[in-house]
């Protein structure tokens, strides 16, 4: 079997708005009763590791929190470490809490002369004009724009709703700057997963919904792409002209089948 280990996106794979997807249960739970290694990768800003380890025990999956890596988390460590001591402006929906230990957060309303960062999330209802004018001011002013992600859209119960990547694009040209981007479809992502099961990338697997952000951004760092048809998926876009994925299955259910069968 070439594929020994695998990295699992969460929204759009195995829960939508925090239900879990038809057969992703039992799916998960054959994968890991025969011990194959796993790690779910998300860039998900609504929660944290532990609330996100949380909801998905609560859905029916036996995962723990070392078994999840946030964005949120990922990004901390890139602003300790490229901008020690800064002070953060936080544009996100929901509370990343201890995901984002060690950095210092300042308020809305602060004067854009006193915000070092601009650390954008997941959208939502705070992402106002207001908001999202004070922090062109920000940038206007200098500070640097570092984003969680840069996903379009994301899948709920009601449909596609406009994400992040939306607003960070419009930053990005009416400041004249341009985002650093941590999470997926950024190289960082992957290899913080790949080294976190102890693999070569060659060996490992990413599951996504997300033909850019997971499969093809998976591809990119030499892991296998598999694309489920599931989440955000949409059958048209396998013919953008873009690479096509390693692998297309239904959706998670359908996994262990084709890891035992490959």
């Amino acid at each position: 079997m070439r594929t020994k280990g695998l990295l699992l996106d969460i929204d759009g794979v195995l829960i939508v708005s925090w239900q879990a997807l038809p057969g992703a249960v039992e799916a998960f739970a054959a994968l890991r009763e025969a011990g194959v290694p796993m790690r779910l990768i998300t860039n998900t800003t609504s929660r944290t590791r532990a609330g996100i380890t949380s909801a998905l025990q609560e859905a029916g999956f036996p995962v723990e929190i070392n078994d999840v890596i946030t964005v949120a988390a990922a990004a901390a460590a890139y602003v300790q470490e490229h901008h020690p001591g800064a002070r953060c402006l936080l544009l996100n929906r929901g509370d990343l809490g201890t995901d984002l230990d060690g950095l210092t957060l300042v308020p809305p309303g602060t004067p854009p002369t006193e915000v070092d960062v601009v650390l954008v999330g997941g959208a939502g209802p705070e992402f106002t004009y207001a908001a999202l004018n004070h922090a062109l001011a920000c940038l206007v002013e200098g500070a640097a724009l570092v984003a969680l992600h840069r996903n379009l859209v994301w899948k709920t119960s009601a449909g596609l709703e406009l994400d992040a990547g939306a607003f960070v694009v419009g930053l990005e040209r009416a400041a004249g700057t341009a985002a650093v981007v941590i999470g997926k479809p950024a190289p960082a992502m992957f290899a913080t997963g790949v080294a976190a099961l102890g693999l070569d990338p060659a060996s490992v697997a990413m599951v996504g919904d997300d033909l850019v952000s997971d499969v093809r951004g998976a591809m990119a760092a030499g892991l296998t792409g598999i694309q489920v048809r599931t989440g955000k998926f949409r059958e048209a876009q396998l013919r953008d002209g873009g690479p096509a994925p390693d692998v297309v299955l239904d959706s998670f259910a359908d996994l262990p089948r084709w890891l035992w069968g490959a």
